[in-house]
Parts: C-alpha cells; sequence; structure tokens
C-alpha cells in the first residue's frame, strides 16, 4: 500500500508516493529525476547508489523510503562546473574516472568523510574506501584524488 512521504533531497523538501520498502534510489532517480546516483548491484556492495545522509554516506539501494530522515545530499548537490567541491576537482586533476559509471559513490563517500575531518591518514583513505568497487581499475588515481582532496581541505 502506497504512501506518502516527504524527503528533503539536495535542500528542496518533495512529496513522493511510495511503499514503504521502495528503495531510496528508485526515488532518487525515477521521481526525483537525479542523475548521481545509479543502481549497480542492489546489494549496497558496490557503492554506486551512495549519496548522504545527515553527513553520513549512505547506500540508498538499500534504504527504503520509509527508513529516511534528514537531509539527502546527492551528487548535483556538492559543487558546480564552476566551482566544483573540492573532492571533484581533485578528481578531474587527477582524472581518476574512467567509464564513471562508479565514480557517484567514490565522490560522495570521500565527501561525507573529509567534510567530517578531512586530516586523514593514508590508512584510513583505504580502509574507507575499501567497500566501493570500480570495474575499470582507476583505484590508484582515485586514491590519489582522495588524498589529495584531503589535503586542500585540511589546509
Amino acid at each position: 500500500m502506497s504512501k506518502k512521504f516527504t524527503l528533503n533531497v539536495d535542500g528542496k523538501s518533495h512529496v513522493i508516493e511510495a511503499d514503504p520498502d521502495m528503495p531510496l534510489l528508485y526515488a532518487l532517480m525515477n521521481d526525483l529525476e537525479k542523475k548521481g546516483p545509479k543502481f549497480g548491484c542492489g546489494l549496497a556492495q558496490c557503492g554506486a547508489c551512495t549519496v548522504i545522509q545527515d553527513g553520513v554516506a549512505i547506500r540508498s539501494c538499500v534504504t527504503p523510503v520509509s527508513a529516511v530522515t534528514g537531509n539527502i545530499r546527492t551528487l548535483d548537490s556538492i559543487g558546480t562546473k564552476e566551482n566544483p567541491h573540492p573532492v571533484q576537482k581533485a578528481f578531474i586533476e587527477e582524472e581518476a574516472g574512467q567509464c564513471e559509471y562508479c565514480i557517484n559513490g567514490w565522490l560522495m563517500t570521500a565527501v561525507a568523510f573529509l567534510e567530517e575531518n578531512p586530516k586523514r591518514t593514508d590508512a584510513e583513505i583505504r580502509d574507507l574506501l575499501a567497500g566501493l568497487q570500480c570495474r575499470c581499475g582507476t583505484h590508484m588515481a582515485i586514491l590519489r584524488s582522495v588524498r589529495k582532496a584531503a589535503d586542500e581541505m585540511a589546509g
């Protein structure tokens, strides 16, 4: 049975009608037409669907809309072409993306992690990113990008 849910996404309030168990990812992609989060594995293992809920990176493919509380940020809200977020800027400079299907997960996870505390060690960065997947194999460029963004954000 469908219910109405109010989602605060990228600073705007949206009312959607959905089954309470519907994944947040479907609401973001289908109802709100967000382009950042992608359907990857559907099991919270690859990270392509990652969004930030109240400062924490979550996997929207396994988060039911009924469990969403607080503010959701998608890739659409972290920076612009003219003024990219430091993480986006570092990914561009290091040419970390190849096919870029998975890039949403890497970016959103790094943004949440570094905005909480940019003074991260290389080991902390590796541990954070260990649960994300990239079939193109750009892992080393991604690690360089996150380190570069951390250094810039830490000042």
